[in-house]
Protein backbone atom coordinates (compact mmCIF):
# COMPACT_ATOMS: atom_id res chain seq x y z
CA UNK A 1 0.00 0.00 0.00
CA UNK A 2 1.05 3.44 -1.08
CA UNK A 3 0.82 6.36 1.31
CA UNK A 4 1.24 10.10 0.24
CA UNK A 5 3.02 12.26 3.10
CA UNK A 6 2.62 16.07 3.28
CA UNK A 7 6.44 17.13 3.54
CA UNK A 8 7.62 20.34 3.80
CA UNK A 9 10.93 20.75 3.80
CA UNK A 10 12.63 23.79 6.81
CA UNK A 11 14.33 25.58 4.91
CA UNK A 12 11.50 26.51 3.00
CA UNK A 13 9.75 28.65 5.84
CA UNK A 14 12.82 28.98 8.01
CA UNK A 15 14.46 32.88 8.37
CA UNK A 16 17.77 33.02 7.30
CA UNK A 17 17.97 35.92 10.18
CA UNK A 18 15.74 36.66 12.97
CA UNK A 19 15.44 40.14 10.74
CA UNK A 20 14.25 38.67 8.23
CA UNK A 21 10.33 38.77 7.29
CA UNK A 22 8.37 35.44 8.10
CA UNK A 23 7.42 33.25 4.23
CA UNK A 24 3.97 33.29 4.22
CA UNK A 25 2.26 30.63 1.61
CA UNK A 26 -1.11 31.69 -0.03
CA UNK A 27 -3.16 29.70 -2.12
CA UNK A 28 -4.70 32.06 -5.05
CA UNK A 29 -7.45 29.31 -5.84
CA UNK A 30 -10.51 31.99 -5.85
CA UNK A 31 -12.84 28.86 -4.88
CA UNK A 32 -11.38 29.15 -1.51
CA UNK A 33 -12.03 33.27 -0.83
CA UNK A 34 -15.72 34.02 -1.41
CA UNK A 35 -15.40 37.02 0.51
CA UNK A 36 -13.00 38.45 -1.49
CA UNK A 37 -14.79 41.25 -3.26
CA UNK A 38 -16.28 41.99 -0.10
CA UNK A 39 -12.92 42.40 1.87
CA UNK A 40 -11.12 44.42 -1.24
CA UNK A 41 -14.49 46.65 -1.19
CA UNK A 42 -13.64 47.41 2.45
CA UNK A 43 -10.19 48.42 1.42
CA UNK A 44 -11.08 50.75 -1.08
CA UNK A 45 -13.30 52.40 1.12
CA UNK A 46 -10.64 52.53 4.43
CA UNK A 47 -7.82 53.40 1.75
CA UNK A 48 -10.33 56.14 0.56
CA UNK A 49 -11.23 57.49 3.97
CA UNK A 50 -7.50 57.64 5.10
CA UNK A 51 -6.85 59.55 1.52
CA UNK A 52 -8.90 62.51 2.88
CA UNK A 53 -6.91 61.97 6.46
CA UNK A 54 -3.78 62.34 5.28
CA UNK A 55 -4.38 65.27 2.59
CA UNK A 56 -2.02 67.71 3.67
CA UNK A 57 -1.34 69.57 0.04
CA UNK A 58 0.16 73.08 1.24
CA UNK A 59 3.85 72.69 1.65
CA UNK A 60 4.73 76.64 2.55
CA UNK A 61 4.78 79.82 1.25
CA UNK A 62 7.53 82.09 -0.16
CA UNK A 63 7.54 85.79 0.92
CA UNK A 64 9.65 88.45 -0.72
CA UNK A 65 7.72 90.35 -3.47
CA UNK A 66 6.33 93.75 -2.52
CA UNK A 67 4.00 93.45 -5.25
CA UNK A 68 1.48 91.11 -6.63
CA UNK A 69 3.37 87.64 -9.00
CA UNK A 70 2.36 88.10 -12.82
CA UNK A 71 4.56 85.63 -13.73
CA UNK A 72 6.64 82.41 -13.47
CA UNK A 73 9.38 80.58 -15.48
CA UNK A 74 10.99 76.88 -14.26
CA UNK A 75 14.65 76.86 -14.70
CA UNK A 76 15.90 73.26 -16.63
CA UNK A 77 19.00 73.12 -15.69
CA UNK A 78 17.83 73.40 -11.80
CA UNK A 79 15.08 70.85 -10.43
CA UNK A 80 14.50 72.65 -7.46
CA UNK A 81 14.85 76.36 -8.86
CA UNK A 82 11.62 78.61 -10.28
CA UNK A 83 12.03 82.50 -11.54
CA UNK A 84 9.16 84.89 -10.61
CA UNK A 85 8.41 88.09 -11.88
CA UNK A 86 6.12 90.80 -9.89
CA UNK A 87 4.20 93.93 -11.04
CA UNK A 88 6.69 96.40 -9.52
CA UNK A 89 9.37 95.32 -11.85
CA UNK A 90 11.25 93.10 -9.42
CA UNK A 91 12.31 89.59 -10.54
CA UNK A 92 13.60 86.61 -8.25
CA UNK A 93 15.00 83.56 -8.35
CA UNK A 94 13.92 80.82 -5.94
CA UNK A 95 15.19 77.86 -4.31
CA UNK A 96 12.18 75.78 -3.56
CA UNK A 97 13.56 73.32 -1.35
CA UNK A 98 14.77 75.92 1.57
CA UNK A 99 11.88 78.59 -0.18
CA UNK A 100 14.28 81.21 0.00
CA UNK A 101 15.42 83.58 -2.25
CA UNK A 102 18.55 82.99 -4.44
CA UNK A 103 19.30 85.54 -6.65
CA UNK A 104 17.77 88.95 -8.19
CA UNK A 105 17.78 90.64 -11.27
CA UNK A 106 16.76 94.15 -11.07
CA UNK A 107 16.45 96.80 -13.96
CA UNK A 108 12.50 96.54 -15.25
CA UNK A 109 10.49 99.83 -14.27
CA UNK A 110 7.10 98.63 -14.71
CA UNK A 111 5.07 95.43 -14.07
CA UNK A 112 6.88 92.38 -15.53
CA UNK A 113 4.35 90.57 -17.63
CA UNK A 114 6.56 88.13 -19.29
CA UNK A 115 9.16 85.07 -18.45
CA UNK A 116 11.12 82.40 -20.34
CA UNK A 117 14.36 80.37 -19.68
CA UNK A 118 15.82 78.96 -23.12
CA UNK A 119 16.18 75.48 -23.24
CA UNK A 120 19.95 74.49 -21.89
CA UNK A 121 18.64 77.12 -18.92
CA UNK A 122 21.34 79.49 -19.49
CA UNK A 123 19.70 82.77 -20.81
CA UNK A 124 16.35 84.41 -18.63
CA UNK A 125 13.96 86.34 -21.23
CA UNK A 126 12.14 88.97 -19.37
CA UNK A 127 9.64 91.67 -20.72
CA UNK A 128 7.36 94.14 -19.41
CA UNK A 129 5.17 96.89 -19.38
CA UNK A 130 8.36 99.37 -19.91
CA UNK A 131 8.91 98.48 -23.36
CA UNK A 132 11.74 96.98 -22.73
CA UNK A 133 12.61 93.21 -23.39
CA UNK A 134 15.98 92.10 -21.37
CA UNK A 135 18.62 89.00 -21.53
CA UNK A 136 19.76 88.02 -18.44
CA UNK A 137 22.39 85.35 -17.98
CA UNK A 138 21.16 82.81 -15.24
CA UNK A 139 24.13 82.48 -12.59
CA UNK A 140 25.65 78.76 -12.18
CA UNK A 141 24.64 78.47 -8.56
CA UNK A 142 24.98 75.31 -6.68
CA UNK A 143 21.43 75.46 -5.14
CA UNK A 144 21.97 73.54 -1.75
CA UNK A 145 23.40 76.16 1.16
CA UNK A 146 21.06 78.75 0.95
CA UNK A 147 21.61 80.86 3.69
CA UNK A 148 24.12 83.40 2.64
CA UNK A 149 22.38 86.75 1.81
CA UNK A 150 20.41 87.27 -1.47
CA UNK A 151 22.63 88.04 -4.40
CA UNK A 152 21.95 90.37 -7.57
CA UNK A 153 22.47 89.46 -11.10
CA UNK A 154 25.05 91.51 -13.07
CA UNK A 155 23.57 93.91 -15.37
CA UNK A 156 21.23 92.21 -18.01
CA UNK A 157 23.57 90.74 -20.75
CA UNK A 158 21.23 92.84 -23.78
CA UNK A 159 18.46 95.47 -23.16
CA UNK A 160 16.38 95.92 -26.61
CA UNK A 161 13.95 98.55 -26.16
CA UNK A 162 10.60 98.35 -28.61
CA UNK A 163 7.59 100.33 -29.58
CA UNK A 164 5.06 99.38 -27.31
CA UNK A 165 4.53 97.34 -23.99
CA UNK A 166 4.71 93.56 -23.75
CA UNK A 167 2.23 91.06 -22.39
CA UNK A 168 4.02 88.10 -22.79
CA UNK A 169 7.07 85.93 -24.29
CA UNK A 170 8.30 82.63 -24.44
CA UNK A 171 11.43 80.74 -25.84
CA UNK A 172 11.66 78.35 -28.57
CA UNK A 173 11.91 74.81 -27.53
CA UNK A 174 15.08 74.15 -29.89
CA UNK A 175 16.67 77.02 -31.10
CA UNK A 176 18.11 80.71 -30.70
CA UNK A 177 14.47 82.61 -31.12
CA UNK A 178 11.66 83.95 -28.61
CA UNK A 179 8.85 85.31 -29.59
CA UNK A 180 6.99 88.29 -27.40
CA UNK A 181 3.52 89.78 -27.59
CA UNK A 182 1.68 93.12 -27.42
CA UNK A 183 0.26 95.25 -30.07
CA UNK A 184 1.97 92.45 -32.22
CA UNK A 185 3.50 89.18 -32.18
CA UNK A 186 7.57 90.19 -32.52
CA UNK A 187 10.33 86.63 -33.17
CA UNK A 188 13.33 87.70 -32.16
CA UNK A 189 16.86 86.50 -31.97
CA UNK A 190 18.66 86.38 -29.25
CA UNK A 191 21.77 88.00 -31.11
CA UNK A 192 19.77 90.72 -32.60
CA UNK A 193 18.77 94.00 -31.59
CA UNK A 194 15.39 94.42 -33.42
CA UNK A 195 12.74 91.78 -34.44
CA UNK A 196 13.18 89.24 -37.23
CA UNK A 197 9.66 88.96 -37.87
CA UNK A 198 6.48 90.61 -36.38
CA UNK A 199 3.11 89.44 -37.45
CA UNK A 200 0.09 91.22 -37.10
CA UNK A 201 -3.65 89.74 -37.45
CA UNK A 202 -6.34 92.50 -36.28
CA UNK A 203 -5.18 95.70 -33.57
CA UNK A 204 -6.17 94.03 -30.78
CA UNK A 205 -3.78 93.31 -28.12
CA UNK A 206 -2.04 89.75 -27.66
CA UNK A 207 -1.88 88.40 -24.00
CA UNK A 208 -0.03 85.03 -24.38
CA UNK A 209 2.23 83.11 -26.54
CA UNK A 210 3.45 79.33 -26.83
CA UNK A 211 5.54 77.95 -29.43
CA UNK A 212 5.23 73.78 -29.61
CA UNK A 213 7.76 71.29 -28.20
CA UNK A 214 7.24 69.03 -30.77
CA UNK A 215 7.52 71.60 -33.99
CA UNK A 216 10.20 74.48 -33.15
CA UNK A 217 8.62 76.94 -35.88
CA UNK A 218 5.11 77.01 -34.56
CA UNK A 219 3.68 78.79 -32.09
CA UNK A 220 -0.09 79.85 -30.91
CA UNK A 221 -1.44 83.38 -29.35
CA UNK A 222 -4.39 83.88 -27.46
CA UNK A 223 -5.61 87.99 -28.06
CA UNK A 224 -8.29 90.18 -26.39
CA UNK A 225 -10.19 90.35 -29.37
CA UNK A 226 -11.40 86.64 -28.16
CA UNK A 227 -9.37 85.12 -30.71
CA UNK A 228 -6.81 82.30 -30.49
CA UNK A 229 -4.25 82.43 -33.49
CA UNK A 230 -1.85 79.94 -35.06
CA UNK A 231 1.70 80.93 -36.49
CA UNK A 232 4.11 79.27 -38.75
CA UNK A 233 7.69 80.83 -38.94
CA UNK A 234 8.17 79.27 -42.15
CA UNK A 235 5.20 81.21 -43.62
CA UNK A 236 5.11 85.07 -44.15
CA UNK A 237 1.37 85.56 -42.31
CA UNK A 238 -0.73 84.04 -39.77
CA UNK A 239 -1.60 80.22 -40.21
CA UNK A 240 -4.96 79.93 -38.77
CA UNK A 241 -7.60 81.68 -36.82
CA UNK A 242 -10.28 80.60 -33.98
CA UNK A 243 -12.82 83.47 -32.59
CA UNK A 244 -14.72 82.85 -29.36
CA UNK A 245 -17.15 84.08 -27.82
CA UNK A 246 -15.02 85.32 -24.88
CA UNK A 247 -11.08 86.06 -24.64
CA UNK A 248 -8.67 83.35 -23.35
CA UNK A 249 -6.15 84.87 -21.35
CA UNK A 250 -3.46 81.82 -21.47
CA UNK A 251 -2.79 78.92 -23.51
CA UNK A 252 -0.42 75.83 -23.35
CA UNK A 253 0.94 72.73 -25.23
CA UNK A 254 0.38 69.21 -24.48
CA UNK A 255 4.04 67.83 -23.72
CA UNK A 256 3.22 64.34 -24.49
CA UNK A 257 0.36 65.18 -27.41
CA UNK A 258 1.49 68.63 -29.34
CA UNK A 259 -0.98 68.62 -31.70
CA UNK A 260 -2.92 69.44 -29.04
CA UNK A 261 -3.26 72.45 -26.46
CA UNK A 262 -5.67 73.52 -23.78
CA UNK A 263 -6.71 77.12 -23.72
CA UNK A 264 -8.49 78.91 -20.17
CA UNK A 265 -11.12 81.23 -20.97
CA UNK A 266 -12.31 84.49 -19.30
CA UNK A 267 -15.89 82.35 -19.34
CA UNK A 268 -14.45 80.17 -16.34
CA UNK A 269 -14.09 77.14 -18.58
CA UNK A 270 -10.85 75.48 -20.23
CA UNK A 271 -10.70 74.11 -23.56
CA UNK A 272 -9.16 71.53 -25.13
CA UNK A 273 -8.17 71.54 -28.55
CA UNK A 274 -6.73 69.82 -31.74
CA UNK A 275 -4.38 72.04 -33.87
CA UNK A 276 -5.78 70.46 -36.55
CA UNK A 277 -9.62 70.68 -36.04
CA UNK A 278 -9.87 73.77 -34.29
CA UNK A 279 -14.61 73.97 -35.15
CA UNK A 280 -15.07 72.33 -31.68
CA UNK A 281 -13.13 71.54 -28.87
CA UNK A 282 -12.30 67.99 -27.80
CA UNK A 283 -12.81 68.60 -23.90
CA UNK A 284 -14.48 71.19 -22.20
CA UNK A 285 -12.85 71.39 -18.46
CA UNK A 286 -15.46 73.11 -16.07
CA UNK A 287 -15.25 73.74 -12.34
CA UNK A 288 -14.04 77.39 -11.26
CA UNK A 289 -16.43 79.79 -10.84
CA UNK A 290 -14.57 82.65 -12.05
CA UNK A 291 -12.06 83.70 -15.01
CA UNK A 292 -9.25 81.11 -14.94
CA UNK A 293 -6.08 83.27 -15.49
CA UNK A 294 -3.31 80.61 -16.71
CA UNK A 295 -2.54 77.15 -17.14
CA UNK A 296 0.56 74.18 -17.43
CA UNK A 297 0.92 71.15 -18.33
CA UNK A 298 2.65 67.95 -16.22
CA UNK A 299 5.44 66.90 -17.59
CA UNK A 300 3.83 63.29 -18.35
CA UNK A 301 0.84 65.45 -20.33
CA UNK A 302 -1.90 63.34 -18.06
CA UNK A 303 -2.64 66.33 -15.99
CA UNK A 304 -2.53 69.97 -16.27
CA UNK A 305 -3.06 73.07 -13.53
CA UNK A 306 -4.90 76.31 -13.15
CA UNK A 307 -5.36 78.85 -11.24
CA UNK A 308 -8.46 81.51 -11.22
CA UNK A 309 -9.35 84.74 -10.00
CA UNK A 310 -12.01 83.02 -7.45
CA UNK A 311 -8.55 82.16 -5.03
CA UNK A 312 -8.34 78.57 -6.26
CA UNK A 313 -5.74 76.59 -8.02
CA UNK A 314 -7.18 73.52 -9.64
CA UNK A 315 -6.17 69.99 -11.68
CA UNK A 316 -7.63 68.25 -14.21
CA UNK A 317 -6.42 65.01 -15.94
CA UNK A 318 -5.87 66.22 -19.56
CA UNK A 319 -9.68 64.36 -20.81
CA UNK A 320 -11.37 65.25 -17.68
CA UNK A 321 -14.38 67.82 -17.47
CA UNK A 322 -14.19 68.01 -13.90
CA UNK A 323 -11.12 68.72 -11.48
CA UNK A 324 -10.07 65.86 -9.21
CA UNK A 325 -8.10 68.40 -7.11
CA UNK A 326 -9.16 71.85 -5.92
CA UNK A 327 -6.53 74.06 -3.66
CA UNK A 328 -6.91 77.11 -1.11
CA UNK A 329 -5.99 78.76 1.58
CA UNK A 330 -7.83 81.56 3.80
CA UNK A 331 -4.59 84.15 2.87
CA UNK A 332 -4.19 83.52 -0.85
CA UNK A 333 -5.93 85.79 -3.00
CA UNK A 334 -6.37 85.76 -6.93
CA UNK A 335 -4.31 83.78 -8.47
CA UNK A 336 -1.93 84.86 -11.29
CA UNK A 337 0.25 82.46 -11.93
CA UNK A 338 0.36 78.45 -11.72
CA UNK A 339 3.49 75.83 -12.70
CA UNK A 340 4.25 72.39 -12.28
CA UNK A 341 7.51 71.35 -11.14
CA UNK A 342 10.18 69.10 -13.91
CA UNK A 343 8.98 66.21 -12.19
CA UNK A 344 5.75 66.60 -11.46
CA UNK A 345 5.52 66.09 -8.05
CA UNK A 346 4.98 69.66 -6.89
CA UNK A 347 3.10 72.73 -8.21
CA UNK A 348 3.89 76.66 -7.57
CA UNK A 349 1.47 79.24 -7.89
CA UNK A 350 1.47 82.88 -7.46
CA UNK A 351 -0.59 85.21 -6.30
CA UNK A 352 -2.25 88.72 -5.61
CA UNK A 353 -0.82 88.72 -1.96
CA UNK A 354 2.61 88.75 -3.23
CA UNK A 355 3.47 85.23 -2.17
CA UNK A 356 4.60 81.97 -4.30
CA UNK A 357 2.84 79.10 -2.73
CA UNK A 358 4.45 75.42 -2.99
CA UNK A 359 1.46 72.22 -2.95
CA UNK A 360 1.54 68.75 -3.38
CA UNK A 361 0.05 67.57 -6.73
CA UNK A 362 -1.11 64.28 -4.78
CA UNK A 363 -2.62 65.71 -1.74
CA UNK A 364 -2.13 62.75 0.69
CA UNK A 365 1.41 61.68 -1.04
CA UNK A 366 4.17 60.70 1.48
CA UNK A 367 6.73 63.15 1.33
CA UNK A 368 10.58 61.45 1.24
CA UNK A 369 12.11 58.10 0.45
CA UNK A 370 9.32 55.06 0.30
CA UNK A 371 10.49 51.94 1.20
CA UNK A 372 10.09 49.11 -1.06
CA UNK A 373 6.58 47.63 0.31
CA UNK A 374 5.13 50.86 1.07
CA UNK A 375 5.38 51.70 -2.47
CA UNK A 376 3.83 48.35 -3.18
CA UNK A 377 0.78 48.66 -0.51
CA UNK A 378 0.36 52.34 -1.77
CA UNK A 379 0.08 51.12 -5.56
CA UNK A 380 -2.22 48.26 -4.22
CA UNK A 381 -4.50 50.32 -2.78
CA UNK A 382 -4.91 53.08 -5.35
CA UNK A 383 -5.53 49.92 -7.78
CA UNK A 384 -8.44 48.87 -4.92
CA UNK A 385 -9.89 52.22 -4.92
CA UNK A 386 -9.45 52.57 -9.25
CA UNK A 387 -11.92 49.00 -9.48
CA UNK A 388 -14.34 50.07 -6.61
CA UNK A 389 -14.42 54.04 -7.60
CA UNK A 390 -17.96 53.64 -9.09
CA UNK A 391 -19.62 52.33 -6.10
CA UNK A 392 -21.39 54.78 -4.06
CA UNK A 393 -20.04 55.20 -0.64
CA UNK A 394 -16.18 55.25 -2.09
CA UNK A 395 -17.17 57.64 -4.83
CA UNK A 396 -18.73 59.94 -2.66
CA UNK A 397 -15.49 59.75 -0.14
CA UNK A 398 -13.13 60.88 -3.38
CA UNK A 399 -15.16 63.33 -4.87
CA UNK A 400 -16.06 65.46 -1.42
CA UNK A 401 -14.03 68.78 -1.07
CA UNK A 402 -14.33 71.21 1.14
CA UNK A 403 -14.82 74.27 -0.81
CA UNK A 404 -14.72 78.21 1.11
CA UNK A 405 -18.49 79.40 1.29
CA UNK A 406 -18.05 82.45 -1.32
CA UNK A 407 -17.15 79.82 -4.01
CA UNK A 408 -19.58 77.20 -2.73
CA UNK A 409 -22.10 79.73 -2.92
CA UNK A 410 -21.02 80.89 -6.24
CA UNK A 411 -21.42 77.34 -7.79
CA UNK A 412 -24.71 76.87 -6.91
CA UNK A 413 -25.51 80.18 -8.12
CA UNK A 414 -24.16 79.52 -11.52
CA UNK A 415 -25.79 75.58 -11.26
CA UNK A 416 -29.03 76.94 -11.13
CA UNK A 417 -28.13 80.05 -14.16
CA UNK A 418 -27.12 76.84 -16.37
CA UNK A 419 -30.36 75.13 -15.59
CA UNK A 420 -32.48 78.01 -16.21
CA UNK A 421 -30.49 78.83 -19.57
CA UNK A 422 -31.33 75.34 -20.81
CA UNK A 423 -34.81 74.91 -19.94
CA UNK A 424 -35.35 78.15 -21.57
CA UNK A 425 -33.58 76.86 -24.96
CA UNK A 426 -36.01 73.71 -24.21
CA UNK A 427 -38.80 75.54 -24.12
CA UNK A 428 -38.18 78.26 -27.28
CA UNK A 429 -36.90 74.55 -29.26
CA UNK A 430 -40.17 73.24 -28.23
CA UNK A 431 -42.40 75.60 -29.21
CA UNK A 432 -40.32 76.39 -32.73
CA UNK A 433 -40.93 74.88 -36.18
CA UNK A 434 -39.16 71.43 -36.56
CA UNK A 435 -35.23 71.63 -37.34
CA UNK A 436 -35.47 75.29 -37.27
CA UNK A 437 -33.64 74.84 -33.84
CA UNK A 438 -31.00 72.53 -33.95
CA UNK A 439 -29.45 70.93 -30.42
CA UNK A 440 -25.62 72.41 -30.66
CA UNK A 441 -23.08 70.29 -27.99
CA UNK A 442 -21.22 72.74 -25.42
CA UNK A 443 -18.12 71.99 -27.18
CA UNK A 444 -19.58 73.56 -30.17
CA UNK A 445 -21.23 76.66 -28.89
CA UNK A 446 -18.51 78.98 -26.93
CA UNK A 447 -17.13 79.09 -30.65
CA UNK A 448 -17.85 81.57 -33.26
CA UNK A 449 -16.10 80.98 -36.65
CA UNK A 450 -12.84 79.45 -37.82
CA UNK A 451 -10.81 81.85 -39.82
CA UNK A 452 -8.02 80.27 -42.52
Amino acid sequence: MRVKVISRSTDEFTRERSQDLQKVFRNYDPALRSQEKAVEYTRALNAAKLEKIFARPFIGAMDGHVDAVSCMAKNPNYLKAIFSGSMDGDIRLWDIAARKTVCQFPGHQGAVRGLATSTDGDLLVSCGVDCTVRLWKVPMLKMVDTNDAIGDASQPSAVYTWKHAFWGVDHQWDGNLFATVGAQVDIWDQNRSEPINSFEWGKDTVLSVRFNPGEPDVLITSASDRSITLYDLRMSSPARKLIMKTRCNSICWNPREPMNFTAVNEDTNCYSFDARKLDEAKVVHKGHVSAVMDIDYSPTGREFVTGSYDRTVRIFQYNGDHSREIYHTKRMQRVFCVKYTYDGTYLVSGSDDTNLRLWKSKASEQLGVLLPRERRKQEYLDAVKERYKHLPEVKRIVRHRHLPKPIYKAANLRRTMIEAENRKEERRRAHSAPGSMPVQPFRKRRIIKEVE
